[in-house]
C-alpha cells in the first residue's frame, strides 16, 4: 500500500470512529466542571483552581476512555443491586459505591499488580482482618456480597477516625495510617488539600467524577439507558456444604450446571475441589 493510500484510508477510519450511532458527528469536547459538587451529603466546591484542573483532567479521562467507560456502565446493572443494599444496611451514603468503580471499573475478577484483589481491591492481610477468608481454594475477596460487608466495615472504621468523606476516598487508596501522617505533617484536616501521591490526588477527584458519569452519562456522550445494563446471574438456588467437595465439577454437573457456569456464579471459588477440615459452612449459588 502506497503512504497516500495508507494516509487516505487512515483519513476514513478515523471520521467512522467519530460517527454516532445516530449517524451525527461527534465532537471532540470536553465536559463541564460544575461550581460544586454534592457527595454523600457534603458539598465541594470545585472553583478552586486546582480542584477544577484536577476534576477537569479525570472528566475527560472517563469520557473518552470508551471501551473501559462504556462496560462500567454497562456493568452497574449487574453488581450495583448487590452493593446498594449492603451499603444502606452500615448506614453507609450511596454514593461510596463508586470507590468499586474507581477501583475496579466494576471487574469482579480483577487483580493488580501488587496482589489487591476484587471489586473492591483488598491485599490478602486487609482482606483478612475485616473477616474475609483467603486461601488458595476459597478466596473472598472475589464474593460480591461478603467483599462489600469488608468494604462497608473498613469504610466505617475511617469515617469514625476522620470524619469527612472525601478523605475516607484517600484512606481507601492510600490506607488510614499513611492518611493520618500526611494530614498531621501539613497541619490539615481534609485530605483533598493535602500534597499526596498522584495516585491518590487522582483518586479522589476521580470518584466524583465516577459519580456525574453514573448519575448523567448523556454529558459525557454516552446515550446509555437500563435496558443496556448487564443483569445479575439468575440463581435457582443456594446450596450449603460443610464437608469436603472433591470435584466442583462433579458437584455442578450434580446440580444441573456446568463447572464454567458454577465458576461464574461463585469466583470466590479458586479450586477445582473444596478441602474443609474445620466443617465450615460454604454457601455455593447454582445458577440457572
Amino acid at each position: 500500500m502506497s503512504t497516500n493510500a495508507a494516509k487516505f484510508l487512515f483519513g476514513i477510519i478515523i471520521t467512522l470512529s467519530a460517527i454516532l450511532p445516530s449517524g451525527k458527528a461527534s465532537a471532540q469536547v470536553s465536559p463541564r466542571v460544575p461550581a460544586s459538587i454534592k457527595f454523600a451529603d457534603e458539598v465541594i466546591d470545585l472553583t478552586r483552581q486546582d480542584l477544577y484542573e484536577r476534576m477537569d483532567r479525570e472528566l475527560i479521562s472517563f469520557t473518552y476512555s470508551h471501551a473501559s467507560t462504556l462496560l462500567a456502565l454497562k456493568k452497574q446493572g449487574k453488581y450495583f443491586p448487590i452493593i446498594e443494599p449492603i451499603l444502606k444496611e452500615y448506614g453507609i451514603p450511596d454514593d461510596l459505591k463508586y470507590l468499586a468503580v474507581v477501583e475496579t471499573n466494576l471487574e469482579p475478577t480483577l487483580v493488580s499488580p501488587v496482589g489487591a484483589a476484587g471489586l473492591w481491591q483488598f491485599m490478602v492481610a486487609t482482606g483478612k482482618q475485616y473477616g474475609l477468608e483467603v486461601r488458595d481454594e476459597v478466596d473472598e475477596r472475589f464474593h460480591v456480597e461478603k467483599e462489600t460487608v469488608a468494604a462497608c466495615k473498613f469504610i466505617k472504621d475511617a469515617y469514625a477516625k476522620f470524619g469527612d468523606w472525601m478523605t475516607v476516598a484517600a484512606s481507601y487508596n492510600a490506607g488510614m495510617g499513611g492518611i493520618s501522617r500526611k494530614l498531621s505533617e501539613q497541619c490539615q484536616s481534609c485530605a483533598l488539600d493535602l500534597w499526596l501521591s498522584t495516585e491518590t490526588s487522582r483518586y479522589m477527584l476521580r470518584l466524583l467524577a465516577a459519580k456525574m458519569l453514573f448519575e448523567h452519562p448523556e454529558a459525557f456522550g454516552y446515550n446509555i439507558v437500563p435496558a443496556d445494563y448487564y443483569r445479575p446471574i439468575p440463581i435457582a438456588e443456594t446450596v450449603m456444604v460443610e464437608d469436603d467437595v472433591p470435584s466442583l465439577i462433579n458437584f455442578a454437573l450434580e446440580h444441573g450446571c456446568t463447572y464454567a457456569a458454577l465458576k461464574r456464579a461463585n469466583p470466590w471459588l479458586r479450586d477445582s475441589k473444596i478441602t474443609n477440615p474445620k466443617k465450615k459452612k460454604y454457601y455455593i449459588a447454582i445458577p440457572k
